[in-house]
């Protein structure tokens, strides 16, 4: 009697050809794919935040061709061309002023921090306080610090030219993509699924608008805050008032950081000449702050995008340690641009997108 055939096994669960492999074999891809895309993204993280700058620097280049237009009917390119010369042209004339200028002021300010730091440090031994060796000392330790983030900075650039490199870069991509926004748009757009592209289309105009706002409350809170702090310090007899005011205006586009390092500056400067000029300093600089976090702020910012205060720092620390300096400075715009996408993403009902509802309409 013929023995019976076997029966047959069934197919191999790692065979391509079967529907759990093939899911398998497309979940390993995503996820190594995002794997991927991370890592790329942290080896390019200064390219990416010169890139996002370049972005920034777009959004507020169109906001003042925006303004333009309301008071000059002309087409977009015309309009963007000039705000683009404007602001080249005020570039370099202030390039000239503080090379010719400030050079001296800056010199000026520069010895006024060492002899303060030497007081301190005068004050310290007065007082029998031991500040140790250079690797217990804290203001050593500070310096040090410093010397080893000058020197990240050095590491990270290349050189000075490679620092003006990138900000030439950062410029030239603010200036293309301010000149025809659309373009990139498109480009987004295409590189999307074409059921998702309408929202997609959606998100990125708001987003845009967003960052359009945003740059602008920025500016319009270091003009007023530079004018105040320069102002101040005039009426006070503080010395390099001009340069004091121009540099906290600067400052205040980094958050938190930049208010810090401006105001170590400023009474730094104000205690090199009197101890009323100092207390004179602290005072204004403590008004101008306490302007800017109750009254600028919430009227300029928080119109433009509501975020948590707690949020906010946690970003700023957060990019900081990631991308340094710059990450900062960026942490903002990158936060509310993201919680524009996500607000604009939640809108959309699940498995509904525009073209599905006029669809069905």
């Amino acid at each position: 009697m013929p023995r019976p055939l076997p029966k047959p096994l069934p197919s191999s669960p790692i065979a391509l050809h079967t529907a759990r492999a093939q899911n398998a074999a497309r979940d390993a891809a995503i996820w190594l794919g995002m794997a991927s895309a991370i890592w790329l993204a942290w080896k390019l993280a200064p390219v990416l935040m010169l890139i996002v700058g370049g972005l920034v620097f777009a959004a507020g280049l169109q906001g003042a061709e925006r303004l333009l237009g309301r008071v000059w009917k002309a087409p977009h390119a015309l309009r963007m061309s000039f705000v683009i010369i404007i602001f080249l042209a005020l570039m370099a004339g202030f390039l000239v002023f503080a090379s010719v200028q400030l050079a001296a002021q800056v010199a000026q300010l520069q010895a006024t921090l060492n002899a303060q730091f030497g007081r301190i440090v005068a004050l310290a031994h007065a007082h029998d306080v031991d500040l140790g060796t250079a690797a217990t000392n804290p203001l050593g330790a500070i310096q040090a610090q410093l010397s080893q983030s000058l020197g990240s900075v050095r590491d990270m650039v290349g050189s000075v030219v490679g620092a003006i490199g990138g900000l030439v870069f950062m410029l030239m991509i603010g200036i293309y993509v301010a000149l025809d926004p659309r373009i990139y748009e498109r480009g987004i757009e295409w590189f999307t699924p074409e059921a998702q592209r309408p929202i997609v289309a959606t998100t990125v105009k708001a987003m845009a608008r967003t960052l359009r706002m945003w740059v602008g409350g920025r500016m319009l809170a270091m003009a007023i805050e530079g004018f105040i702090i320069f102002i101040g310090l005039s009426l006070a007899g503080v010395p390099l008032a001009g340069l004091l005011g121009l540099t906290a205006g600067l400052l205040t586009f980094v958050p938190t950081l930049g208010a810090l390092v401006a105001g170590i500056i400023i009474m730094a400067v104000g205690f090199s000449v009197s101890t009323d000029a100092g207390l004179w300093a602290m005072a204004i600089f403590a008004t101008v702050q306490f302007i800017e976090g109750n009254i600028l702020t919430p009227l300029i910012e928080k119109k433009v995008v509501d975020l948590a205060p707690a949020v906010v720092l946690a970003a700023q620390l957060l990019f900081g340690v990631l991308f340094g300096i710059i990450g900062v400075a960026l942490a903002d715009p990158i936060v509310a641009m993201a919680k524009v996408a996500l607000s604009q993403r939640s809108t959309a009902p699940e498995g509904e997108t525009p073209d599905t509802k006029t669809a069905a309409g």
